[in-house]
């Protein structure tokens, strides 16, 4: 069987939206001039261009697509004829539809056209308030902007190499509150961050927990329990910021993965953790409020951690950039963040010392001591 493709083309004419093969126009044309010369003058191509293109279309289709007799008129073979009849069947039913494709396109290319639209390529770990926040800009909050985030979903690790290696402007990842040197948050992000190549920007505080069962049956109220009570547990994938936070937590509870029933399961985001307890196919996994409550569970808080937005340093002066500081420091978004389960805004929209939310930083031992790795990836530091 054939497999189809569609293309499309920008142009400044208003011609109707059709999804058509040019071998369509070809047999169109020839079967309407009785021959390849009169089609080929009505296509305004070369006779030689038209009998090539019927030959190709022979070859690639595997029929044969015209009567060829000498002296007499062209005619289309059968399977040519039901190749005519699909496609006017085709256009008849779905004309609807192209036209409502087309539609979509042009709105979303108009962006490209619009001078007062930035977009702005994110890389973040799951996060609620993210997708609040594209949700959030694309209602053009600021008078005479609005900000398209393309927002991907990932974890914390590869969406700051994501942004190293230039695939998006901004990444969003997470760290517990005050956590030191020595650390999981050290090990994992240090050798990711440098100092004046990269800016912090402020932007929320969340609760991480355990969702478990509604009325939490098994009486968990922390990764000692769910190792005591060998709950079955849902985790998250290497590389994921919350996967970091929890190797923390169970570092700083004097335990390790082997203790904990479930440690090897993953699933991909909070709202998969959630929907893994909800069917009871676990009894617990870590995760913020917003998406057990959702999810219609129990939450019991564990700690509390700084979401991040980074940037390169050169990143600031771009308009979109700019205007995603400006929205993050208004009033209604900041108290829209407060209506979120587990969230509050913090310094939102600030660019932060990198010391004083990574408290793991030592600039007088580190700045001697950019990883070779890194400097690859970054442009050097001019300002």
């Amino acid at each position: 069987m054939h497999r189809l493709q569609f293309h499309y083309t920008l142009s400044r004419d208003n011609s109707p939206a059709q999804v058509r093969n040019p071998l369509i126009d070809l047999l169109q044309a020839v079967s309407n001039q009785g021959s390849i010369s009169g089609g080929a003058r009505a296509l305004k191509l070369s006779y030689r261009h038209v009998w090539g293109e019927l030959k190709r279309w022979e070859v690639e289709l595997g029929h044969e697509l015209l009567v060829w007799e000498k002296g007499q008129s062209a005619r289309l073979t059968e399977f040519a004829s039901k190749l005519m009849w699909a496609e006017r069947q085709a256009q008849a039913r779905l004309a609807p539809q192209i036209e409502a494709l087309r539609t979509e396109l042009e709105r979303s290319y108009a962006l490209a056209f619009d001078d007062s639209v930035h977009v702005l390529t994110l890389y973040a770990s799951h996060d609620e308030a993210i997708s609040r926040l594209r949700e959030y800009a694309l209602r053009g909050p600021l008078e005479s902007q609005r900000l398209h985030l393309d927002v991907r979903f990932t974890g914390s690790v590869d969406a700051i190499r994501a942004l190293n290696e230039g695939r998006c402007v901004l990444a969003g990842f997470h760290t517990l509150e005050g956590a030191g040197r020595k650390t999981r948050s050290e090990r994992s992000y240090k050798p990711l961050l440098q100092p004046g190549q990269h800016k912090i920007i402020g932007f929320a505080r969340r609760t991480q927990g355990l969702m478990v069962a509604p009325g939490n049956p098994l009486a968990l109220q922390s990764l000692a329990d769910v190792a005591v009570r060998q709950a079955r547990f849902a985790n998250r994938a290497l590389g994921s910021g919350t996967r970091v936070v929890l190797d923390e937590l169970l570092d700083q509870a004097g335990l390790t993965g082997a203790d904990i029933a479930g440690y090897a399961r993953h699933e991909p985001s909070h709202t998969a953790v959630a929907q893994a307890v909800a069917s009871s196919q676990c009894d617990a996994g870590l995760g913020i409020e917003a998406a057990a409550h959702q999810a219609g569970l129990d939450f019991v808080p564990l700690a509390e951690e700084r979401y991040h937005l980074v940037c390169l340093k050169s990143a600031l002066a771009q308009p979109g950039v700019a205007s995603l500081l400006q929205l993050l420091r208004t009033p209604r978004w900041q108290q829209g963040m407060q209506q979120i389960r587990g969230y509050a805004a913090s310094d939102s929209g600030q660019v932060l010392s990198m010391r004083r939310v990574l408290p793991w930083w030592d600039y007088q031992h580190d700045k001697h001591h950019k990883s070779p790795a890194l400097a690859k990836l970054l442009p050097s530091d001019q300002g």
